[in-house]
């Protein structure tokens, strides 16, 4: 995940693979989606319209993601370890402890009337083990590239590593350690994303050259997927991780017609700059949530819909702030002194 310095969302930006970005982009408004839908739901204390699209997307929505940030790891398995630990793995675990900062800061206050100071600090503490509400992603991609890579040195067969992940996701593990957890549960995505690259790519260029096969593959593929979902079936161990994949195979395909076609630049846009909304989509997702029910306009799906889009165009507008002003440019960039390599 890049985070270019000067490129508006009307704009793609130059010098990246297109079909990735727009992947990307699915997935973090995918992953935003339900966050945001589940929240308001919650709070409403009913389902609204938004929710069989939460629910359609729950077998691939996080799959897919570490599937997409595995497609580039073996371009930098054999760089140094020092360049390789700054670039892979300092980098997550700066905006992890940065924004881990930022939103315990602006919690304490409820976490303190709740529980109390000491309580609190503690879960503080706890929290740089423990992955903490919605940064668990980042903080899970600093252990896997740090596992690949320990893997890749060691040389390990891939089919080995492939296989133990599949069965540890088949499981499943749960151990009520959260990064043990989320680890057995994910690192088989984005191993296969990292095996399964030059394929991955040779599919994107399919989809473009056999559109109408691309389409009817992506229309078998709802139908099975939803299928699964509606039976409660798409958890079952072995069942859910060969969805998870199969999802991440039609968003291939779907990723590579969005961009083919042209039209979609601010997906691509949305795509690039994901860590960016992953990091801060928090905080206007819980101020919308709060203030928009006010108004009492709104039922429960549309509220929704529109605590998506605030979530998601929030940290948009936060961004292109820092970058027109330069200020807070360590919320998004690392600044040079959380650097190993220059």
């Amino acid at each position: 995940m890049i985070i270019p310095a000067t490129h508006g969302p009307d704009r793609p930006v130059p010098d990246r693979i297109a079909w990735v970005d727009h992947a990307k982009g699915i997935c973090i408004i995918l992953v935003v989606m339900m966050h945001a839908v589940l929240g308001v739901e919650a709070a409403e204390g009913e389902t609204g319209w938004m929710n069989p699209l939460v629910q359609f997307a729950a077998p691939f929505r996080m799959p897919d993601f570490f599937l997409i940030s595995g497609l580039f790891v073996a371009q930098v398995l054999d760089r140094d370890w020092r360049l390789y630990l700054d670039r892979k793995v300092l980098h997550y675990l700066y905006f992890y402890l940065l924004w881990l900062a930022i939103q315990y800061a602006v919690k304490a206050p409820v976490f303190i009337a709740e529980q109390g100071a000491a309580a609190t600090l503690a879960g503080f503490v706890v929290a740089l083990v423990q992955p903490f509400g919605t940064l668990w992603f980042i903080y899970l991609l600093a252990i896997f590239f740090v596992v690949t890579r320990l893997l890749h040195d060691a040389r390990v067969p891939w089919q080995l590593t492939l296989a133990v992940a599949a069965l540890l996701q088949i499981a499943p593990v749960e151990t009520g350690v959260h990064v043990v957890d989320y680890f057995c549960e994910r690192f088989v995505y984005f191993f296969a994303g990292y095996i399964l690259a030059p394929r991955l790519f040779a599919l994107a260029d399919l989809a473009v050259r056999h559109v109408g096969l691309s389409l009817a593959g992506i229309l078998l593929w709802a139908g099975l997927n939803g299928a699964a979902v509606l039976a409660g079936l798409h958890e079952a161990p072995g069942l859910s991780l060969l969805l998870g994949l199969a999802g991440g195979g039609a968003i291939v395909l779907v990723s590579s017609l969005l961009a083919a076609s042209g039209r979609a630049a601010a997906l691509a846009w949305v795509g690039a700059h994901s860590i960016v909304i992953y990091l801060a989509f928090f905080f206007p997702m819980a101020a919308s949530r709060v203030l928009l029910p006010k108004l009492g306009l709104f039922d429960t799906g549309t509220l929704s819909l529109l605590v998506t889009i605030a979530a998601v165009t929030g940290p948009v507008i936060l961004f292109l702030l820092v970058e027109r002003t330069g200020l807070g440019r360590f919320l998004f960039e690392r600044p040079a002194w959380a650097r190993l390599v220059p």
